[in-house]
């Protein structure tokens, strides 16, 4: 070994670091490393956290809407323009006060409590013999023009009646009571 191609060991080598620097770099950029990493853990965990959670409420919106099932009312009269339809059903749901009502091949939900009747379209409700299954989210955003709303308590009955419009039709409702004469559906 020559003395010219033997390296000082306080020379620098072909990186541009003396030997002595190259531990003192290492340690430099584990430390670094370690110091960032322990540092910044809690916030990646929590945007971690905030995106699953965001993807979870997106795939709960992006669920089809439960459909109720809706029971028919037993011992209900329907009566159009003072006289008894053909054709007719009516449905209450766990939800007291609101029915949903088929009259010929027409449904509607009727809301007594807002005094609110929307039309509903037919193809979204299924029907299975004396009950049927529709969906709270199908409900339109407008309800249909009602006029001269009555409602009154007949023995046992709850009578409600309306007028479709100022020049419409009328519809009445016959709804039995519970023996306390509070409605039962």
């Amino acid at each position: 070994m020559f003395p010219e191609d033997a390296k000082n060991e306080s020379s620098a080598g072909e990186d541009g670091l003396h030997p002595g620097e190259v531990g003192h770099s290492v340690a430099h950029v584990w430390f670094h490393k370690m110091k960032v990493f322990s540092l910044a853990t809690p916030r990646p965990l929590g945007a971690l956290f905030a995106l699953l959670s965001l993807s979870c409420v997106a795939a709960a919106q992006a669920e089809a809407p439960k459909k109720v099932m809706w029971k028919s009312v037993e011992f209900a009269i329907v009566r159009f323009n003072d006289q008894a339809p053909n054709s007719w059903s009516i449905y209450h749901s766990e939800k007291k006060g609101i029915l949903l009502v088929r009259l010929w091949k027409r449904y509607m939900l009727v809301k007594i409590q807002d005094e609110e009747v929307y039309d509903i379209d037919p193809q979204k409700i299924t029907v299975h013999g004396d009950s049927a299954e529709w969906s709270y989210a199908d409900i339109p955003e407008k309800p249909v023009e009602i006029v001269e709303w009555k409602e009154r308590n007949i023995g046992s009955m709850q009578r409600v009646t309306f007028r479709f419009g100022k020049n419409g039709h009328v519809l009445e409702l016959q709804i039995p009571l519970g023996l306390n004469r509070e409605p039962l559906y």
